[in-house]
């Protein structure tokens, strides 16, 4: 199937934004938009062979382009968070925005999430179409020293798998760090909870953060804790359980250690109800389990409704938070010369 290139909004300084829609021959599709590279709609079977919509997602770009709505984007320079706003390469400081308190969340102030990408290639390959997006990240934008030029790549797959790449140069030491930010509801219902949907992480520990969700530097093992999705289970049953990170944070919003190195089956995702399975494959060392447990009253729905608490769950594969702090975490020191890789892949099954 061809990529279809559509206008999806106009930005106040009249610059267009574009809607590109990947469809492969089983009919599944992906809608990624030029802001923030960002994943609008993903379209996958249930059993019964009926279409469903697996990303929450607004209809207007206006939406999309309040402060802080990080759904379905590519967010960096540093997805997740980074204590103080600040850190140091080779002796040297580097302030950034602050914009959680103290302290820089995904990016700043106008991280990736915010910026237009400019759609590099595309291939109408109908068994597995693709498109790549490129953005240059200026230096000192939000703080971030170096020229930072990052590609992302989205590839449909025949066997409906989404296949995301991340590919990233800079001409200075920078601090590196970058994910997809869609939030998911297997269900198709954006108005149904997901808290039975059933999960299993690969991971054997977290990592333990403060009341800022900032890390301490120690890891958690997730034995007898409300954090253990080794053998599967809901999202929802130990929500309820009185620890302190689901009381903070009303849900879970938890940095997983993945087992092992290299491209592995991080995560898997199942619901019941239409015998979705979505599996998570990854080379990155976290991973970022959020169950949306909260939404800005101005956060709507495609059909204008309210986005509820709950409605959907994030598995964001990533370094870990505030590495450039914690000399023991996996580096994300980007240094001239060498190049960032990353590869992450959401597969979508039927189970009958």
């Amino acid at each position: 199937m061809s990529i279809i290139e559509k206008k999806f909004g106009t930005l106040p300084d009249n610059t267009d934004i574009y809607a590109y829609t990947l469809k492969n021959t089983l009919g599944a599709s992906l809608v990624v938009l030029s802001l923030g590279a960002r994943i609008q709609s993903i379209q996958m079977p249930d059993r019964t062979g009926k279409f469903g919509e697996m990303v929450l997602g607004h209809k207007t770009l206006a939406e999309y382009t309040r402060s802080g709505d990080f759904q379905g984007a590519v967010v960096g320079r540093y997805a997740n968070r980074i204590a103080g706003a600040s850190f140091e390469i080779d002796g040297s400081t580097y302030p950034l925005t602050p914009n959680e308190g103290q302290n820089t969340l995904h990016g700043g102030s106008a991280g990736f999430s915010a910026h237009i990408w400019n759609c590099k290639c595309r291939n109408n390959d109908d068994d597995a179409p693709s498109i790549t997006f490129e953005y240059r990240s200026a230096d000192g934008e939000e703080g971030f020293p170096g020229n930072c030029t990052v590609t992302v790549s989205y590839c449909l797959t025949t066997d409906n798998a989404i296949l995301i790449d991340y590919k990233a140069v800079a001409d200075k030491p920078t601090f590196l760090n970058l994910t997809n930010h869609s939030f998911f509801n297997l269900t198709g219902n954006c108005h149904r909870n997901v808290l039975s949907t059933e999960l299993k992480i690969n991971a054997d520990t977290t990592t333990e953060v403060d009341r800022e969700l900032l890390p301490t530097g120690k890891l958690l093992p997730v034995d007898g804790t409300a954090e253990d999705f080794r053998k599967g289970k809901t999202i929802g049953q130990d929500m309820q359980r009185m620890e302190h990170m689901l009381r903070a944070c009303g849900g879970y919003d938890h940095n997983f250690v993945l087992n092992g190195t290299g491209r592995r089956k991080a995560a898997e995702a199942y619901d019941a109800s239409t015998g979705r399975r979505m599996l998570v494959f990854t080379d990155q060392p976290g991973l970022q389990l959020f169950t949306a447990n909260s939404f800005s009253p101005d956060d709507k729905n495609r059909d204008g409704s309210p986005m509820k608490p709950h409605t959907a769950f994030c598995l964001e594969t990533q370094h870990f938070p505030d590495s450039p702090h914690h000399k023991d975490f996996p580096s994300t020191l980007l240094r001239p010369n060498t190049t960032f890789r990353s590869s992450t892949t959401y597969k979508f099954e039927v189970v009958k």
